[in-house]
């Protein structure tokens, strides 16, 4: 059986080779919140395990609900902001001062209901009450700019300058806010990757210049 690669089917979400303009659809997501610095802070790494622990949860039950396909487990990803800022991924000195909601796609066939039942199981496993933490999600971005970013996080300021760039060309602005955050994506493991092959899609809110 062949089975669903999210990165493959939807390339326009999860690919792009340089800036883009992009409609995103609302997106089902399993997150937990947290703050600090994503280097030092113990709770950003227990974050990443909860996430993937309830990922893998709900991919391996053996109680399948009826609409369940075969798929492989979306990327992590992270909304980035400081104390409610307008943040953009620039000018960052003290990285202690991050908020983040780190979040995993869920499958189409994962409602709240599923979600809860799966993340019922995991505490069960795991003996552990910080999987309260973990909140399903509906987020809707709207239309957005993204472009690829390579190689290490602390060098994105001239991939996100040259997005920015392609973003006033186009007559559109950054509409980031308390409700739309600056959006990383990441399509390797920054856990095992070595740093300068790092493959992160960077996303910004926009909106018409004229709006």
């Amino acid at each position: 059986m062949n089975k669903l690669d999210y990165k493959k089917k939807y390339k326009e979400l999860y690919q792009p080779k340089e800036p883009v303009l992009i409609e995103v659809p609302p997106i089902a997501y399993a997150v937990i919140e947290g703050c600090g610095d994503p280097n030092e802070t113990a709770s950003f790494q227990e974050a990443i395990s909860l996430l993937y622990g309830l990922s893998y949860m709900i991919k391996m039950d053996k109680d399948k609900p009826n609409r369940y396909f075969e798929y492989v487990i979306p990327p992590l990803e992270g909304l980035w902001w400081v104390d409610n800022s307008c943040f953009d991924g620039l000018n960052i000195q003290d990285k202690n001062q991050f908020q983040w909601l780190l979040m995993i796609r869920l499958p189409e066939f994962v409602d709240e209901i599923i979600f809860n039942q799966a993340k019922e199981k995991l505490r069960n496993k795991k003996q552990d009450d910080h999987v309260n933490k973990l909140e399903f999600r509906i987020i809707d971005e709207g239309l957005c700019v993204q472009t690829m970013h390579i190689g290490s996080f602390d060098l994105e300021a001239q991939t996100i300058l040259n997005m920015k760039k392609y973003v006033q060309e186009m007559e559109y602005q950054e509409d980031i806010n308390e409700n739309r955050r600056h959006h990383e994506i990441y399509l390797s493991d920054f856990r095992r990757t070595k740093t300068a092959n790092l493959r992160t899609v960077i996303r910004h809110p926009v909106k018409k210049t004229s709006d």
